[in-house]
């Protein structure tokens, strides 16, 4: 039996008083997250909710995530964390694919009306299902405590708690058992549900606890990476609560304000995405923020790390970064610039305990030497598979093997280095957009005929969205108008910021878009 939610539980057993979450003047102890999680673990079972049943929660990085996610796991159910940026139309696409009996979701704000957005893709989900209950929308409020929202009809998590016991017994899950649906598009498609179990999720954070040095009293993380993507579900929040340490949270991720946060809250461990390290260092050379001198421990992660700027980072700060690699699929990290060993700038260092990495080529075909060839993992971490996507998941995965699409080559000392990604994948500010799904957002359009998107290198954000445009005969439209049309439709993250019309594109001779051409 085996049950990710103990790295809550035991750090509640063993130091109930120490502050495990701030957030703004609030210092909530580990006692108190086991309490309310415990609560929401009764009210799921209660209305029938337990082992195996997927509960979907769509947060930003507030203390409402542990308590929903931990409470999650101790009814036995699946957690189906979501984008708090994704629209209505893609959320109601998450909810039905992932078969989300419950929904938790914050009721956001003016400018991010997620609760508005949440609550139309539920009731469009439960009129489609017979096994969905309309009333099991349960919302986050903007206001702490508040018992009433701006979400009409709909419950808030609190007025939901109301009376409800905070003792609980854990629901024994077995180690193979789904702990997480992480949705991930790979390279094509719609996005897909890597299903991460009890034990991957809690050997990733239990090796992770081993990787990196412990402060000398309380470890206290900045928990700005968004706590739905798995980098700072495993690397923050469930390692940070595995080795009793606190968890500083920031919902958004802004430079100067992080360093007057991690100065102020004595932070000394910072995991992060490459565009955030380059806000830190340019707050720190061009707007004169201070330098906490608290840090130790500083990761980086979600794509390629420039080794300028590693170095510029490490001048500034006095800090090394540690630079690693992973996927969702991978629970999620892989490999990483170890203690021990010494670190290689520009590498993603090598596997970590109890994973084994290889280079393979299209066939399958072990790659022996420097490479390059395409990265494949075996191990711990390695998911169970896509949701309900048996093809899918046999493409991806041989004999225990996973290959992940990205091509790498490999020194002498078996460190690898990351020399392209799965060929179309656009990484922007460390989020993963797929082409083609905002092809197909961009062609339903009725202005448009054929769209093509890449990645153009962009100074702050690694990579921005280009789209290239052929519109049909006759129609009118500007690219500016369809680029506000596009941020309707799509994610903050995915709508291309920059738009061409062309009468034509580069394709091969059996009709594919050469996309390397319009990059350039």
């Amino acid at each position: 039996m085996l049950n990710l939610s103990i790295v809550l539980e035991d750090s509640a057993r063993v130091t109930p008083d120490r502050t495990a979450i701030v957030f703004g003047d609030m210092r909530l102890p580990y006692s108190m997250i086991n309490t309310v999680a415990n609560q929401v673990a009764n009210l799921l079972a209660s209305r029938g909710i337990g082992r195996g049943d997927k509960v979907a929660i769509a947060c930003p990085n507030l203390p409402y995530f542990p308590f929903v996610y931990y409470g999650i796991l101790k009814a036995g159910a699946t957690v189906v964390p979501l984008n708090v940026l994704l629209q209505t139309r893609e959320i109601a696409y998450h909810l039905d694919d992932s078969d989300s009996k419950v929904f938790f979701c914050f009721e956001g704000t003016p400018e991010l009306p997620l609760g508005q957005r949440g609550k139309e893709a539920w009731d469009e989900h439960a009129r489609s299902r017979s096994d969905v209950d309309p009333k099991n929308f349960i919302v986050l409020p903007a206001t702490a405590l508040a018992t009433t929202s701006s979400i009409e009809g709909a419950d808030t998590i609190w007025g939901a708690l109301d009376g409800v016991s905070g003792e609980f017994e854990t629901v024994q899950t077995e180690p193979d058992d789904t702990a997480v649906i992480l949705y991930t598009s790979g390279t094509t498609g719609r996005p897909k549900g890597a299903e991460l179990t009890h034990m991957n999720m809690l050997m990733n954070a239990m090796v992770s606890n081993t990787m990196f040095e412990k402060a000398a009293e309380v470890d206290v993380y900045l928990g700005v990476l968004p706590l739905f993507h798995s980098f700072g579900q495993s690397v923050v929040m469930n390692t940070g609560f595995l080795r009793r340490g606190t968890i500083v949270l920031m919902p958004r991720f802004e430079a100067k304000p992080a360093l007057e946060l991690m100065r102020k809250e004595k932070v000394t461990f910072f995991a992060g995405v490459p565009t955030m390290y380059w806000g830190l260092v340019s707050a720190a050379k061009n707007e004169g923020a201070e330098v906490p001198d608290s840090l130790q421990t500083c990761v980086s992660g979600g794509a390629s790390l420039p080794v300028e700027l590693l170095k510029d980072f490490e001048q500034h700060f006095g800090v090394q970064i540690l630079e690693g690699y992973g996927l969702s699929e991978t629970s999620p990290v892989a490999s990483f610039n170890q203690p021990g060993r010494p670190a290689k700038p520009g590498t993603i260092g090598t596997p970590i305990w109890g994973v084994e990495m290889k280079l393979v080529d299209p066939d399958w075909n072990t790659v022996e030497g420097e490479g390059p060839g395409e990265i494949a993992i075996r191990g711990h971490n390695v998911m169970k598979g896509y949701y309900k996507r048996p093809e899918a998941t046999a493409e991806v995965m041989r004999d225990g093997w996973f290959r992940t699409g990205d091509i790498a080559t490999r020194d002498a000392d078996g460190y690898y280095a990351i020399v392209d990604r799965a060929k179309d994948m656009i990484i922007r500010g460390g989020f993963n957009v797929y082409p083609r799904e905002v092809e197909e957002v961009l062609m339903g359009h009725e202005a448009v005929s054929l769209a093509a998107v890449v990645g153009v290198p962009h100074e702050e954000h690694g990579e921005e969205i280009k789209a290239y445009v052929i519109l049909n005969p006759g129609a009118k439209i500007t690219e500016e108008e369809l680029i506000a049309w596009a941020k309707e439709h799509m994610a903050a993250y995915k709508y291309p910021r920059i738009v061409e019309f062309r009468d034509s594109l580069p394709m091969t001779a059996t009709g594919k878009i050469l996309k390397r051409e319009l990059r350039g």
